[in-house]
């Protein structure tokens, strides 16, 4: 009979145990959640910059040939 109660007595954790992992656990999660971030900046970057192309009309692309550069940069006096 003594034998049952000594085999169900349940060990105990120390806290000091515990704050390793945790401090790592909180690391990785913050680390997942900046490069979610990085990623969605990213593509939404990327998604911005088609939808900018894709509104331009042929006139955008010849829209500045007629203007002529300015001839004093570059004239030593």
């Amino acid at each position: 009979m003594s034998m049952e109660a000594d085999a169900l007595v349940p060990v105990d954790e120390t806290p000091e145990s515990c704050t390793g992992s945790a401090a790592i656990r909180v690391i990785t999660w913050f680390s997942v959640g900046i490069a979610v971030a990085a990623l969605g900046v990213f593509v939404g970057a990327e998604l911005r910059s088609r939808y900018r192309f894709k509104k331009r009309t042929p006139y955008d692309f010849y829209a500045n040939a007629g203007e002529q550069q300015t001839g004093e940069f570059g004239v030593g006096v």
